[in-house]
């Protein structure tokens, strides 16, 4: 289930709530119990194994294309 992050304008507190991604927009009460919340942009950061096959890194050189045409 998706993690939504809050702020409470009231006193500051910022919080989560776990709710299905239908129910993403409804308001959220913070645990201090006001009601004059805001929820806030959350960035995901997706890393993976990257680089060429046999596991080697994409570039071994330097320049555009790696430092290999002398470019």
């Amino acid at each position: 289930m998706p993690r939504y992050e809050f702020r409470c304008r009231a006193c500051g507190d910022t919080f989560e709530v776990n709710r299905s991604m239908a129910a993403a927009a409804d308001p959220a009460t913070c645990p201090q119990g006001h009601a004059d919340t805001v929820k806030l942009l959350s960035a995901v950061a997706v890393t993976g194994r990257g680089g060429v096959a046999g596991g080697g890194p994409a570039s071994a050189g330097g320049g555009c294309c790696g430092g290999a045409c002398g470019c």
